[in-house]
């Protein structure tokens, strides 16, 4: 790893910054709730497709203060699309810390930020060296890709050895006056130019000319990452089940995946059209009419959900009835809701989206694309 070679990037990189940097809308004011609040959508999510979010978010919630007091509902309403629902959860709690300990304002101080839950060592690096100009690093999976090419490291760099390693040399050769600057930089030009998954552009590379993997043609073969392990497939089977004007869906238990959010009620297995009938029979319901839908996929983290659709079409039952026996089987809260109402009451998340758009409901990042803002 020939960490000398970073020594000369600060300059080139920051002319090339000042011509191509992005216009968002938290770099136009830098505030450090809109830096944090940014830097967490960001994580594993498009620049693209966070805009709109963070549009709604900041509309919705413009400070710490009202982070700190959301509704949990609302606020994963306002998260639905995003996934990883843990993170604004914990970045409620980090709000309410802010609030009682920190006069409402986020610490400056790159080792306090580290303590709020939520904030690890990349977002305390972001949120002290852009919003408040301390000399910290942030290092993200662009700037890994970048620094790894730049100086031919080939350890793994999912290790926190090699990172805090790369955190150390970036914070020694960062203008002093600009680190907010510095880090944006190569966050861009791993976003833009120095890309993941295929060929970067690097006749666009304002630091071409110093990068040891353009060098030796070893562009793709860096950053090392060691191999993940496979996710475990899940079997799920998944139903819409419906009268003329009415949908079912279910709160999820306060604990576990997707906690406390609302689905579409599902079971494990792939289910034969005769089990789900006795299922639907067994709620409480008249079924009138049953159609298998496609199957669908869903990736989280750690697991896969392989779906089997049904939609079951039902009598017409009064919503107090339906609640009642839904209950009983399922031993959560059960709603019998028209679809509407999930577009501003009830966070859905986008597990479900292949199944909703049969009862003509959008979430999250599908109603932004629909209106164009993705």
């Amino acid at each position: 790893m020939d960490t000398d070679r970073l020594e000369k990037i600060a300059e080139p990189l920051l002319s090339w910054f000042k011509d191509n940097a992005r216009d968002l809308p938290w770099r136009r004011e830098p505030l450090p709730y809109y830096v944090w609040v940014s830097e967490i959508m960001l994580q594993q999510t498009r620049v693209e497709a966070v805009k709109p979010f963070f549009a709604r978010f900041i509309d919705a919630l413009p400070d710490i203060a009202a982070l700190a007091s959301c509704e949990e509902e609302r606020l994963l309403k306002l998260w639905e699309g995003l996934g990883y629902y843990n993170r604004v959860r914990n970045m409620q709690k980090a709000a309410k810390i802010v609030e009682e300990q920190y006069h409402g304002r986020l610490p400056d101080c790159y080792e306090e930020l580290q303590k709020l839950p939520g904030i690890g060592s990349y977002t305390a690096g972001a949120i002290s060296s852009i919003a408040y100009g301390k000399a910290e690093s942030a290092v993200d999976g662009n700037v890994l890709r970048v620094v790894s090419r730049i100086t031919g490291c080939e350890e793994d760099v999912m290790k926190q050895s090699v990172r805090r390693k790369f955190e150390t040399s970036l914070r020694t050769v960062m203008p002093k006056d600009k680190p907010g600057t510095f880090n944006q930089a190569l966050m861009e030009l791993g976003a833009t130019v120095c890309l993941p998954n295929g060929a970067p552009e690097c006749h666009k590379c304002p630091v071409q000319a110093i990068c040891y993997a353009r060098e030796h043609g070893c562009q793709l073969l860096l950053p090392v990452k060691a191999v993940k392990k496979e996710r475990r497939v899940e079997p799920r089977t998944v139903l819409v089940i419906r009268d003329s004007e009415h949908a079912l869906i279910q709160k999820r238990p306060s604990k576990g995946l997707l906690a406390s959010l609302y689905e579409l009620p599902n079971l494990e297995g792939r289910l034969m059209v005769d089990e789900v009938l006795q299922y639907v029979e067994h709620c409480g319901f008249s079924p009138i009419r049953i159609m298998e839908l496609p199957p669908a996929k869903h990736i989280f983290s750690h697991i896969e959900w392989h779906m089997t659709g049904y939609m079951v079409l039902v009598e017409d039952v009064e919503e107090i009835g339906i609640e009642k026996t839904a209950e009983q089987v399922s031993h959560r809260r059960s709603l019998f809701i028209q679809p509407q109402q999930t577009e501003q009451e009830y966070p859905i998340p986008a597990a479900f989206a292949a199944y909703t758009k049969y009862l003509s409901i959008k979430l999250g990042q599908e109603k932004y694309r629909e209106t164009g803002e993705i």
